[in-house]
């Protein structure tokens, strides 16, 4: 006997415990395995993409030519007198009273732009600033891309200049990086990191080439741009995108996980919304802390369903269009430079602050100067893009949500500068759910969708101290 239980007894128990405790020890390393190998094979999982041909007909059989060659933005009296003509037949129409933006871009406000643009605007004077910067093109799968290559006029002794691609999106253009390029290859502090930078245009956009051919989206055009960055000699680089260029620059991060080297996004709309989402989005209100929402994350998550439906409509009708038949409405669009400057220059308004909806002047003069904003829209004007961008929409929406890229995880170290006036509102907990190794979340002061070229300074100091957290990580490892 012990403790006044019989010692068989005693034993079988005894036994039968070490069993129970064998067996959920097993079942603990069985799971622990289980978990770690599922980690592991997603950490493994990569994108994946073949090398398309994007030109017209057939491929040719000769091996693609690899030549950089030189280009320069180009105009003549013979272009500036047609765009002059089509300005001076342009029909007004009248804006209903008290409409301000609220119905799109204000006619009366419109016409005072138009004036200017005919009467005012110096494009020559705008295509030498552009030059300012030297650009180049190279066949890659059959189209001509385009690609602004700024090297730093000085590195200090004993370190390297940072390989950097910053990809735009719709309807900006490589231009909004112009403001940024300066203060990240000439940056004044000392302690600051120096870069060299490359800002292609997406196929279709600006001074790239359209592809002739259905499918182009924006793996495409990230396997396009890592063959780009390797012709131009980088095996490793970081990589900076907002709007289109946030999911491209995604996509290339999910092709060649090791060779980007660090992505730097200030656009992350949930790209496929899972459990811990649908908790926060239920909760969140009532348990902020719970899922580490701040005080503007509840601002801009919870204004009354009503309204954040109406807002979802009121700024998405063009997406729906582009998605659908963009060669319908691009083609009137390619034919009136008055139709495309509004229909570009109302998103640099409501876009940068959804409360410029109810000003005369759409506030696009208080964050850009309309000499900046006509020289985007003289972009498209005299490269003819309008339609292949809006063509973008349709080849990415038109294959669903259900997209490989949309399952995968990014494992590349990645920095998100949330601008607070941005289309979408991305808490951190929701962008870590794609972003897996996130290494810096910036709540920025002020700013809207088309940061870079409204706040140049605030993004070129998130990306400074971004790349130093990682260039400091890479060092200790």
């Amino acid at each position: 006997m012990q403790n006044g239980i019989p010692i068989s007894d005693f034993r079988v128990g005894l036994l039968d415990f070490r069993r129970i405790m064998f067996t959920a020890v097993l079942v603990a390393v069985v799971i622990g395995g289980l978990i770690f190998f599922l980690v592991q094979r997603s950490r493994n999982q990569v994108l994946k993409t073949e090398n398309g041909w994007w030109g017209p007909g057939v491929p040719p059989d000769a091996e693609e030519d690899i030549t950089i060659r030189s280009f320069k933005v180009t105009t003549s009296d013979e272009e500036l007198e047609d765009l002059y003509r089509r300005i001076d037949q342009t029909r007004p129409v009248s804006s209903l009273e008290d409409s301000q933006f609220n119905y799109g871009f204000n006619s009366h406000y419109l016409q005072k732009v138009v004036s200017y643009w005919r009467n005012h605007f110096d494009w020559k004077k705008q295509v030498d600033k552009l030059n300012q910067y030297p650009h180049f093109k190279t066949n890659i799968e059959g189209i001509d891309v385009h690609y602004v290559h700024v090297k730093p006029k000085r590195v200090p002794e004993g370190t390297c200049a940072i390989p950097l691609i910053m990809v735009h999106g719709w309807p900006g253009s490589f231009y909004e990086f112009y403001g940024l390029i300066p203060l990240l290859t000439e940056p004044s502090d000392q302690g600051d990191l120096v870069f060299e930078v490359v800002c292609p245009s997406i196929p279709g956009y600006g001074f790239s080439e359209a592809p002739q051919k259905k499918g182009f989206d924006s793996v495409c055009a990230a396997h396009i741009f890592h063959k780009l960055m390797k012709r131009l000699g980088f095996q490793q680089f970081y990589a900076h995108g907002g709007d289109w260029g946030w999911l491209v620059t995604t996509n290339m991060a999910q092709l060649e996980p090791k060779t980007v080297k660090g992505l730097h996004v200030n656009f992350a709309p949930p790209s496929k919304p899972g459990l811990l989402m649908v908790l926060s989005i239920m909760l969140g209100r009532r348990f902020p802390k719970l899922f580490g929402f701040t005080e503007m994350d509840v601002e801009r998550l919870y204004p009354c369903m009503e309204k954040l439906v109406v807002e979802s409509i009121k700024e998405s009708g063009y997406m729906h269009i582009q998605a659908t038949k963009p060669d319908t409405a691009g083609r009137g669009l390619n034919d009136s430079p008055v139709g495309l400057a509004a229909y570009i220059l109302e998103k640099f308004s409501t876009w940068t602050d959804h409360d410029f909806r109810n000003l005369e002047d759409g506030g696009l003069t208080r964050k850009f100067s309309l000499d900046d904003l006509l020289t985007n829209v003289m972009i498209y004007w005299t490269s003819g893009c309008i339609i292949p961008s809006m063509r973008f929409y349709k080849e990415n929406f038109g294959k669903g949500l259900d997209v490989p890229h949309a399952k995968i995880p990014v494992y590349v170290p990645t920095g998100f500068a949330c601008f607070p006036n941005e289309l979408m509102h991305t808490p951190k907990l929701w962008v870590k759910q794609k972003y897996h190794n996130l290494i810096s979340f910036s709540p920025m002061q002020c700013g809207g969708h088309f940061a870079a070229m409204e706040e140049p300074q605030l993004m070129a100091e998130d990306i400074q101290t971004f790349t130093k957290t990682v260039e400091k990580k890479t060092k200790k490892q």
